[in-house]
């Protein structure tokens, strides 16, 4: 039987058999600890393979750090006992299912219901939830192998376009694939390409859209748009099998030395560089050799091997049109050694070219669940574990901080304050006991403030499930834009959790409009967000960009906020208003003290430089390598250090907020709310420091609009990491206010 085959519910049976006496372990995906990479400008020399003609990327070439694929023994292999299911599963015949199925009858309905419905389970939905080894698609020779077209990238510009903007040959039919929320904001246009790829079948040279041996002419408007988005540096990014093509670079570090001592180093790029420039000319990647890895799977005797796409590799070659010979059958015959020369686009006027590629297989051992490692192993990953010990140490250096305030001055302060004798003299040795009758008035505008806080709440409960569930390697790359959606979905809902909180302290603070602040709670901050982004849509419309989210998807958008997280904020909101306030210790004063003058270092901007500098120092490392990922294309599966960071930085924000909290109160200043506020959050304002810094030393843009879409994009990540961790810092120092002056006694 030829064509694709998938595991399906007929085997149950059989693999129940199998699941009896090979229960699943406890093993986790095998790239959930390991990522990618940041970029960086290589200086040693670079080699291509013997066996195809040198591209342009020599050395200076801007290339991602080295991706070394660890020795097979070396990796866990989580997918082992799902992969070795699904093969027990697709070999088995029919006959064997039908064998197995009348045997099933025998059994009671209580030994077979609880493995069927699990396996059912298992495998009717596997194409819709795609968890790295679950779902892998089989191949008999000569199968067709789809390549498909994701869109152009490019880090100079930050404007993905789609394939097909340019002038490539196309098929008969274009295709788009139905794209989810999270494929359609990152700018992808998943397309059907000319490209005939068959399995285990070799190609030389094919020529595309070719009609009786005559090249494609490119327009001058044709040849001047490929040729400025070659001068920028734009990339081409191709998938097959779901498996996202990269560029070996062989990299030689001793570059002095014999050849015999020279260390090779395997770095990938992903995806190919649509041309070249040399010597103010402009040349075109004509040629690609598609090199596609396959894993043949263990079948018996008498069935057909089956075969599965495990890397997709490419060479992308500039060839010259008189330099290669194409005849009727769209076969074509490359120039010999390296003696042609490159395609060369001239913008002034019309070129003729052949768009060619070259297929060639070969047999791998790495398995289909390991598949990824090529893309998401790091060789250093000692950096991350450098990141986690240094945060370890800023959180046990302001753990000392707080054992030394919490043990010594707090209990000597409350043993103090508690004596009934000599109480005047202890009431001017330390302040915070002086505004016990203000400390609990409600600040200005507290329907703002409890609104941000609610946001908080919300973003927070949306980040620690989001990097939960992909720590545990659910959100893999495979499922592209899986993250994003997630992302979206879990803000919407965790509304009510946001509204609930807002409520409750809205209350607390003596507010008594619950319906505007509900509204102002669903509006305020995802309305900047919208707006903000709105605003840089248009800029990207503007640019005829695939990063332009289109109107029926901001539609969609819209409805998903006022349907979805507009009524859960309201329902959230709604109870925790008529839930009781939280109880202070302390009764508040009719009129409210007045604040000695403060300290040059009590001065608000100065708290923030202070307060933030300790949680940045804990998560910059990690940070570097997420702007990588976002800025420079790359992929970033550093989830299970990512938490770890996280929680990190949870406990620092608290910890620098009670510190900054007790500082205020002791300087007897009471207004702590609106204040802790802002410098719990002060770690944002390292952030767009270090955006600034990151814009200037890393990234090559020097246009309006790319600088205008990364500041703009850069502002709503500073924003919305003020809101996380200025809710954080808040509500561990109203836990600690609250605690400290409930512990003595007020007359």
């Amino acid at each position: 039987m030829m064509g694709r085959t998938r595991a399906g519910p007929g085997a149950q049976v059989v693999a129940a058999r199998w699941l009896q006496h090979h229960p699943p372990g406890p093993r986790l995906p095998s790239y959930s600890q390991t990522p990618t990479l940041a970029s960086a400008t290589v200086s040693s020399s670079v080699q291509w393979r013997p066996d195809f003609p040198r591209p342009d990327c020599r050395a200076g070439a801007k290339t991602p750090f080295p991706l070394r694929r660890l020795p097979l023994q070396e990796r866990l292999k989580p997918g082992d006992h799902l992969a070795e299911l699904n093969s027990v599963m697709s070999s088995t015949t029919s006959a064997d299912v039908i064998t197995a199925t009348r045997g099933s009858k025998m059994a009671t309905a209580m030994d077979w219901l609880p493995w069927s419905l699990l396996l059912f389970s298992l495998t009717c939905e596997t194409s819709a939830f795609y968890v790295p080894g679950v779902a892998p698609i089989n191949f008999h020779q000569n199968d067709p192998v789809e390549i498909k077209a994701v869109k152009l990238t490019s880090s100079r510009t930050q404007l993905p376009y789609e394939y097909y903007s340019l002038p490539f040959c196309q098929p008969s039919k274009i295709t788009y694939k139905a794209e989810n929320l999270g494929e359609v904001l990152r700018g992808d246009r998943i397309v059907n390409t000319p490209f005939q790829v068959l399995m285990n079948s070799e190609k030389k040279c094919e020529v595309l859209c070719s009609q009786s041996n005559k090249p494609v002419t490119l327009t001058v408007e044709q040849s001047r748009l490929v040729a400025e988005r070659i001068t920028e540096d734009y990339y081409v990014h191709l998938i097959a099998d779901n498996l996202p093509v990269a560029t070996r670079l062989e990299l030689y570090s001793n570059r002095d030395s014999d050849d015999k001592k020279k260390e090779k180093d395997v770095q990938f790029e992903h995806g190919y560089r649509l041309g070249f420039t040399d010597v103010n000319k402009i040349y075109l990647h004509n040629h690609l050799s598609f090199i596609l890895y396959y894993h043949r799977e263990d079948m018996e005797e008498d069935q057909e091997h089956t075969y599965r796409v495990v890397r997709f590799e490419v060479i992308p070659q500039s060839i010259r049109l008189e330099d290669l010979k194409a005849d009727e059958k769209s076969s074509c015959t490359l120039p010999e050694g390296t003696n042609s020369s490159p395609q060369e686009i001239d913008p002034t006027k019309e070129n003729q070219l052949y768009f060619t590629y070259s297929v060639h297989w070969e047999e791998s051992d790495i398995k289909w669940a390991s598949r990824w490692d090529t893309y998401l192993t790091m060789s250093d990953v000692q950096i991350h574990w450098f990141s986690i010990i240094n945060s370890v140490v800023v959180v046990f250096f302001l753990s000392g901080i707080l054992s030394m305030i919490i043990i010594r001055t707090l209990r000597k302060d409350i043993a103090n304050y508690n004596k009934e004798d000599d109480i005047e003299d202890t009431m001017e040795e330390s302040g915070w006991k002086l505004v016990h009758g203000d400390v609990f008035r409600p600040p200005q505008y507290p329907m703002i403030l409890s609104s941000l806080l609610g946001s908080g709440i919300q973003l927070f409960c949306m980040i620690l499930i989001v990097i939960f569930v992909a720590m545990l390697g659910m959100l893999s790359p495979s499922s592209r834009g899986a993250l994003m959606t997630t992302a979206c979905f879990l803000f919407m809902f965790m509304g009510v959790f946001g509204g609930f909180s807002a409520g409750r302290l809205y209350r607390t603070l003596k507010g008594h409009r619950w319906k505007k602040g509900a509204f102002c709670t669903a509006t305020l901050y995802p309305g900047v967000v919208f707006g903000i982004c709105f605003v840089l849509n248009c800029f990207i419309w503007g640019k005829h960009s695939s990063g332009a989210v289109p109107f029926p998807t901001m539609v969609a958008l819209l409805c998903m906020w006022f349907g979805i997280s507009l009524p859960l904020v309201y329902l959230g909101y709604y109870f925790g208003f008529r839930k009781q306030p939280y109880d202070n210790p302390v009764r508040t004063n009719q009129i409210p003290r007045q604040i000695p003058e403060q300290r040059w270092y009590m001065n608000r901007f100065v708290g923030i430089l202070m307060a933030g500098i300790l949680p940045f120092g804990a998560m910059f490392i990690e940070l570097f390598f997420i702007f990588s990922a976002i800025w420079e294309n790359q992929f970033y599966y550093l989830f299970g250090f990512l938490f770890l960071v996280f929680i990190i930085l949870v406990v620092s924000c608290s910890q620098i907020s009670i510190v900054m909290v007790y500082f205020q109160l002791c300087a007897e200043d009471y207004r702590w709310w609106w204040r802790n506020f802002l410098v719990s959050g002060g770690s944002a304002f390292y952030v767009l420091v270090y955006a600034i810094f990151y814009f200037v030393n890393k990234l090559d843009i020097v246009e309006f609009i790319p600088s205008l879409l990364y500041f703009g994009y850069t502002a709503l990540m500073v924003l919305s990491f003020w809101l996380l961790t200025g809710t954080i810092g808040f509500y561990a120092a109203y836990m600690f206010v609250r605690k400290i002056y409930a512990a003595v006694k007020i007359d």
